[in-house]
């Protein structure tokens, strides 16, 4: 006899050519190697099934939420340090500013701003 999952001969079924004096297991006995493998497999796949939802209903979102948001602040960020070195290196864009070419952008904050010192890094 076979089931649809397990094509031929059931393990608890006799083998051909077995004499009919020896004990024949029955199906309601205790479940096999194979049928505790077969429910284990079950149990993994279901539980993969739901941690691959759980995953792309929630994980991912979040994830893709957090990452625009660095990456907008990593866009600020290396815009404001180009404008620095902008000003830094180029007079014209110093006086577009309203600035002389040797005058700092942040003098009225850096009392110690000195033209003929060397940029800080």
């Amino acid at each position: 006899m076979s089931t649809p999952n397990h094509p031929g001969r059931h393990p608890n079924e006799p083998k051909a050519g077995s004499s009919p004096g020896q004990a024949t297991p029955i199906w309601g006995g205790p479940p096999t190697l194979g049928q505790r493998i077969d429910e284990a497999i079950e149990l993994i796949e279901m539980e993969l099934r739901h941690a691959i939802t759980y995953v792309n209903d929630a994980v991912i979102p979040q994830v893709r939420r957090e990452s625009i948001s660095a990456m907008r602040t990593a866009a600020d960020t290396l815009r404001n340090l180009a404008d620095r070195f902008e000003r830094q290196n180029n007079p014209a864009a110093n006086q577009q500013y309203g600035q002389t070419p040797n005058e700092s952008p942040n003098k009225a904050n850096n009392p110690d701003n000195n033209p003929n010192k060397e940029p800080r890094s």
